[in-house]
C-alpha cells in the first residue's frame, strides 16, 4: 500500500474529480499536512480561504489514515448545522467513494449530535400534556399551526401533537428522529419531545430503553470509523471526562474560528426565578409543604435580588445577589435530599430530582464566586433578569482535554488574525505556561481578492458614536445602496442601527427592495435576497458568517463599524481586565481580536466564487486613522483599498452598467 502522503493525494484526486471539480494546490498542501498531525506531529492551524475546498481537504486525509489504521476513529468537529448536513449529505459520500475507488476500502461513518438534537420516546409518549391529542388528530393540525390568529398555546399544542406523530412514525421506519427532519416547530415545542441529559432515566430504567435513538445514534458512533458531531458535543466531552463521544484517536475542528464561543457556551449557565418556579413545580408532590414554600421563596427571594441588582458582573461576596444564590443552594441541597430514594417505577420523581439537581448545581456555582468564574446580571425581553456564569477563559480545558489527548487540527477561512495565528492559538490553549507544540499554515485562496475587490474605508465620516448611526453615514449607506443597484448585505452591529438604515433607505430609495433583519425569519430574508439580486438585506451578528450569497445578488457588503464587543459586555470585560492585569494589551488580546475575527468573516460574504466581483464598504473612518487599524485590516481579505468615496461609487457604478448593458468588464 502506498504511504499516507500517496494514498492522501489518491483519494483526494478521485474524490474532487467525483464532483467534477478540479484540485488546487493548497487543498493538496493542506491534506499532506493534516497527514503528518494525524500520524503524531504537531498540532496544526490551518487557514484555507473560501473555494479551497477545505472540507475534502481534510476528509481524504483522515479517510487514508483511516484505512491504514482501521481499529482508529477520528472526530470531525463542526460549528453549524449547516455545515455538519453538509458533510453527511455531500462531501462524505463522495469522499468514502473515492476512498473505496483508491484503496477498496469503505471507511465507516456516523453524524452524532447533543442529546437534545434527538427525540425521546418517554417524553414523547408518556410525558405531560398528551390530553390534547385525544381531541385532535395530527393531521387536522396544521391550520392550526400556520394561522397567524392562533394563540401561541395553541400553536405550541398543536406543533407537539405533530411531532408526536412524527417521532411515532420514526420509530416504526427504524429512523433517527433527529430534530432537523422533524416538521417546523418551535423552541418550546422541541421540549416536550425531547429530554435533557441531566433528566434521562437512562437505557436500563427507560420503559423504551432498547428502542432509544440516542443510544442507537451512539451506538452507530462507536462502531465508525468517522464521526462528525459539533462543537458544543466536543466541548462537553472535555468537560464531563470524554464520556460524551466514543473513544477516538484524533480530532479535526472545522469553522475553528467559532470554537471558543462555543465551548465558553457548553462550559456556561443561566439561573433565575422562572427556571426555580418550574422546577419546584415539578417536585411539589413529593415534598412537605413547608420545603415547597421555601423552594418557591427562593424563586422569590432571587427575583427581588436580581431586580435591585445593577446589569452588571458581581464581585462582591457579600452583596444581595450573592446571597440569594446561596439560599437557592441550600434549599435545592435540602429538596434533592428529601427527593432522593426514588425506586425504578417512579421516573417521574426521578426526573423532578434530576432537575433540583441542575438548580443546586447552578446555584453552588455561582454562590462559590471562583477566581476563574465570571457571574454578571443581564435582562433579557421575553425572559426579565437572569442570572449568569462562563468561565473566564476556556484555553486550560481545551489544552488539556482536546489537545493534550489526541493530535489536533483546527482549520478555517479565518484564523490568522492581524498577519498571524498566534491570537487564534492562544485563545484555544496552544499559548501558556504548559505550552503545546503546533505550527500554522496558510494554503491561501483560489480567489484572487485585489482584483476581485474592493475594500472602501470611509475616511472623512464621523467616528461611530453610542447614541446610535449618524446622518451622514446613512446618506452615505443609501448612496452606496443606489450605486450598487441593491445586491447589498449590509452588517450592522446592532438590531437599531440595521433597522434605522433600512427605513432611511425605503424613504431614499422607493424603488428598491429593502429586506430587514426581524421582518420574518432569517431563512426566508436569506432566500428572497437570494431570488431577487437586486434586493438588499440588512442585519446583525447572525449574517455576518454563515451566509453564502455568490454571484450578483451580493455586490456591496457594508459594514457600519467596527464590531467590537460592547464595553459593557461583563465577559467581554473580564477577560480584558484578566490580560491586563498579567501584563497584556487587554484591549488588544480581546476586543481588538474579537473584532478582527467578525471583520475577516464579515468581509468574506463578499468574493465566493471566481467570477464575483464588488464592494466592501466600512463606513468606520477608525480602520484607517487608528493604531490598531493595521491589525484589523490585515485580518481581513486582500483587497485593493481606497478611502476614496467616488472610488468606491464608481466601481458599483460600472458593474451595474456593465449588468444592464451586457458587458463583462
Amino acid at each position: 500500500m502506498p504511504d499516507d502522503v500517496d494514498l492522501t493525494e489518491a483519494i483526494l484526486a478521485a474524490a474532487v474529480g467525483g464532483i467534477g471539480g478540479s484540485t488546487r494546490q493548497g487543498q493538496i498542501d493542506m491534506a499532506e499536512a493534516i497527514t503528518g498531525t494525524l500520524r503524531g506531529e504537531d498540532h496544526l492551524l490551518v487557514q484555507a480561504g473560501t473555494g479551497t475546498g477545505k472540507s475534502l481537504g481534510y476528509l481524504a486525509p483522515a479517510l487514508a489514515h483511516l484505512v491504514a489504521h482501521p481499529d482508529e476513529r477520528i472526530i470531525v468537529a463542526t460549528a453549524t448545522l449547516a455545515l455538519q448536513a453538509q458533510l453527511a449529505t455531500k462531501d462524505i459520500p463522495a469522499a468514502v467513494a473515492a476512498c473505496h475507488e483508491v484503496t477498496g476500502t469503505t471507511v465507516t461513518h456516523a453524524i452524532l449530535k447533543g442529546r437534545t438534537n434527538y427525540a425521546c420516546l418517554y417524553r414523547a409518549r408518556d410525558g405531560q400534556g398528551q390530553d390534547q391529542d385525544s381531541l385532535f388528530g395530527a393531521t387536522d393540525l396544521s391550520e392550526s399551526i400556520s394561522g397567524t390568529a392562533a394563540a401561541t398555546s395553541t400553536r405550541v399544542g398543536a406543533e407537539v401533537i405533530l411531532l408526536r406523530s412524527w417521532v411515532e412514525t420514526e420509530a416504526e421506519e427504524r429512523g433517527r428522529a433527529d430534530r432537523d427532519d422533524a416538521p417546523p416547530h418551535t423552541a418550546q415545542a422541541w421540549a416536550q419531545v425531547s429530554i435533557p441529559a441531566r433528566e434521562c432515566l437512562g437505557a436500563q430504567r427507560c420503559p423504551y430503553g432498547s428502542s432509544c435513538f440516542v443510544e442507537k445514534s451512539r451506538d452507530t458512533a462507536r462502531s465508525s470509523q468517522l464521526v462528525v458531531t459539533n462543537h458544543a458535543l466536543l466541548a462537553i466531552n472535555a468537560l464531563h471526562g470524554g464520556t460524551a463521544l466514543p473513544e477516538h484517536q484524533g480530532v479535526i475542528v472545522d469553522e475553528a474560528h467559532e470554537l471558543v464561543s462555543r465551548v465558553t457556551g457548553a462550559a456556561s449557565h443561566e439561573l433565575g426565578p422562572q427556571l426555580i418556579e418550574r422546577v419546584a413545580r415539578r417536585c411539589l408532590t413529593w415534598l412537605a409543604d413547608d420545603l415547597a414554600l421555601e423552594f418557591l421563596e427562593a424563586a422569590e427571594g432571587l427575583r427581588g435580588a436580581l431586580d435591585a441588582a445593577p446589569l452588571e458582573r458581581v464581585e462582591d461576596p457579600d452583596s444581595p445577589i450573592v446571597v440569594a444564590f446561596r439560599v437557592v443552594r441550600d434549599v435545592s441541597r435540602r429538596v434533592v435530599s428529601a427527593m432522593g430514594g426514588s425506586t425504578d417505577e417512579d421516573n417521574e420523581k426521578r426526573q423532578a430530582a434530576a432537575a433540583a439537581k441542575e438548580v443546586f448545581d447552578i446555584a453552588e456555582r455561582m454562590a462559590a464566586m471562583r477566581a476563574d468564574d465570571v457571574i454578571w446580571v443581564a435582562e433579557r425581553e421575553r425572559f426579565g433578569r437572569q442570572a449568569h456564569q462562563a468561565p473566564l477563559s476556556v484555553s486550560a480545558l481545551m489544552r488539556d482535554n482536546i489537545f493534550a489527548e489526541h493530535p489536533t487540527v483546527l482549520t478555517s477561512a479565518t484564523l490568522k488574525l492581524g498577519g498571524g495565528f498566534d491570537a487564534v492559538a492562544a485563545s484555544v490553549g496552544l499559548h501558556g505556561r504548559d505550552e503545546v507544540s503546533w505550527r500554522g499554515l496558510d494554503v491561501g485562496s483560489p480567489f484572487d481578492y485585489a482584483r476581485q475587490g474592493i475594500l472602501y474605508v470611509a475616511k472623512d465620516l464621523p467616528a461611530p458614536r453610542r447614541e446610535g448611526i449618524t446622518a451622514e453615514t446613512l446618506a452615505e449607506i443609501a448612496e452606496l445602496v443606489w450605486a450598487a443597484g441593491g445586491r447589498t448585505l449590509g452588517l450592522f452591529a446592532s438590531q437599531r442601527a440595521a433597522e434605522t438604515a433600512a427605513v432611511h433607505c425605503r424613504q431614499e430609495l422607493k424603488d428598491h427592495q429593502i429586506l430587514c433583519q426581524g421582518d420574518a425569519q432569517l431563512s426566508e430574508l436569506t432566500q428572497r435576497f437570494i431570488e431577487d439580486p437586486a434586493s438588499s438585506l440588512f442585519g446583525t451578528v447572525s449574517l455576518w458568517q454563515g451566509i453564502d450569497v455568490p454571484g450578483d445578488t451580493c455586490e456591496l457588503v457594508i459594514i457600519d463599524k467596527i464590531p467590537f464587543p460592547r464595553p459593557d459586555e461583563p465577559l467581554f470585560q473580564a477577560r480584558q481586565r484578566a490580560v491586563a492585569e498579567r501584563g497584556g494589551n487587554g484591549f488588544m488580546q480581546v476586543a481588538a481580536t474579537h473584532a478582527a475575527l467578525l471583520l475577516a468573516q464579515g468581509s468574506g460574504r463578499l468574493i465566493r466564487r471566481l467570477a464575483d466581483r464588488g464592494v466592501v464598504a466600512v463606513l468606520d473612518p477608525r480602520l484607517v486613522t487608528a493604531r490598531y487599524g493595521n491589525f484589523l485590516r490585515s485580518s481581513m481579505p486582500d483587497f485593493w483599498m481606497t478611502t476614496d468615496r467616488e472610488v468606491a461609487i464608481g466601481a458599483l457604478r460600472r458593474l451595474e452598467s456593465q449588468r444592464s448593458g451586457g458587458g463583462t468588464g
